[in-house]
């Protein structure tokens, strides 16, 4: 009989409000261990604020966040702060600091969290940037980046601690389309050198192709749809196919 594994990340009937306005409405998902998960959803349906909930950056008004198996509610601040060191992020813009060097910032959350001696950390590092294409930019400054250099760093930073588990917030955002797809290729790359769990938050569709296992979308603060990539991919449900094809007819509006 198969042994039923605990997902890396679970949401049960998670609900987020701002003021008045309602974000997530009662979120259920399941986020497949060893996986590639791709969440998907228009502009503002809660996406990036799902993944705030994951590291425990907010509190739901309601519901639970699980993380391999254990609740975020029933764990301690210093437990809560203990299990991001094992979450690897990738920021949208790379969230790179604008007064350190590439180097000092892939460096930095191993000066945070390990007591490493500053040779293990140099060679850590410097095999990070080889590793994503950036070994001549160990001693540029943010500012001398293109955008897809900073995605780069970013994920070699988000990576350094070797987490299990490697939240990529829109990757591709502000990349054009063959930088995207040399972007998708390098988390493949990096996934199947490191394992664990990456996680994909985008509304591309060619990206979300290119390197999804698992597939969730999320529509008016809900997950309408989740599974394996290529059933999601081919899916007759009106709205999962009518965001997953672009068609304009269909229940998803301007609006």
């Amino acid at each position: 009989m198969a042994v039923a594994t605990v997902p890396a990340i679970e949401t049960r009937n998670l609900h987020k409000a701002f003021g008045s306005s309602k974000i997530l409405r009662g979120v259920d998902l399941k986020i497949p261990e060893g996986c590639i998960a791709s969440i998907m959803g228009p502009s503002g349906t809660g996406k990036s604020v799902l993944i705030k909930h994951v590291l425990g950056l907010l509190r739901p008004d309601s519901g639970e966040v699980w993380v391999k198996g254990q609740a975020l509610n029933k764990l301690s601040r210093s437990e809560v702060i203990s299990m991001r060191r094992d979450i690897g992020v990738m920021f949208q813009d790379g969230a790179l600091f604008s007064s350190m060097t590439v180097y000092e910032n892939v460096a930095f959350p191993l000066r945070q969290h390990t007591d490493y001696n500053d040779a293990d950390v140099r060679e850590m590092v410097l095999e990070a940037l080889n590793k994503v294409g950036l070994s001549d930019a160990v001693n540029r400054y943010p500012a001398e980046l293109s955008g897809g250099m900073k995605k780069r760093a970013g994920l070699a930073r988000g990576l350094i601690l070797d987490p299990t588990i490697v939240l990529a917030d829109e990757p591709d955002s502000g990349l054009d389309p063959v930088r995207t797809a040399l972007l998708g290729e390098l988390l493949i790359e990096r996934h199947a050198d490191l394992g664990g769990t990456l996680v994909v938050i985008t509304h591309n569709m060619e990206l979300a192709q290119r390197v999804s296992d698992y597939v969730v979308v999320l529509w008016q603060g809900k997950a309408v749809a989740a599974g394996p990539a290529e059933q999601m991919f081919t899916s007759e449900d009106p709205f999962v196919r009518q965001f997953l094809t672009g068609e304009s007819i269909g229940p998803l509006g301007m609006d």
